[in-house]
């Protein structure tokens, strides 16, 4: 019965300082989720910047293509053939199948 005296004490210490260390505990996970959450609306909003930029952009090319028609690929292959005509001209030649220097 000595014993159990001297646990009642320590016990009835022991209580509120646990209870304190609980609250304490939660208010501090409370504020790490409202920073994470404050940080996750902070990406969403810069993703959503950039998907609009990106569709900005698709619009953009959905223009050309639509509106010069869809002679880009002729357009690339008439600047790749005055390329080489032009590096031609100056004696450089081109090969284009490998990628050793022809001599």
């Amino acid at each position: 019965m000595g014993e159990l005296g001297v646990l009642i004490p320590i016990i009835g210490v022991c209580i509120p300082i646990v209870a304190i260390w609980a609250k304490h505990r939660k208010d501090v996970l409370q504020m790490q989720i409202e920073a994470t959450a404050s940080q996750s609306a902070e990406k969403a909003a810069q993703y959503a910047s950039k998907v609009q930029a990106l569709e900005d952009r698709v619009q953009v090319l959905e223009r050309i293509v639509t509106d010069k028609g869809y002679d880009v690929a002729t357009q690339i292959e008439a600047l790749r053939d005055t390329k080489s005509i032009e590096d031609t001209d100056r004696g450089v030649q081109l090969d284009l199948g490998t990628r050793e220097k022809v001599k």
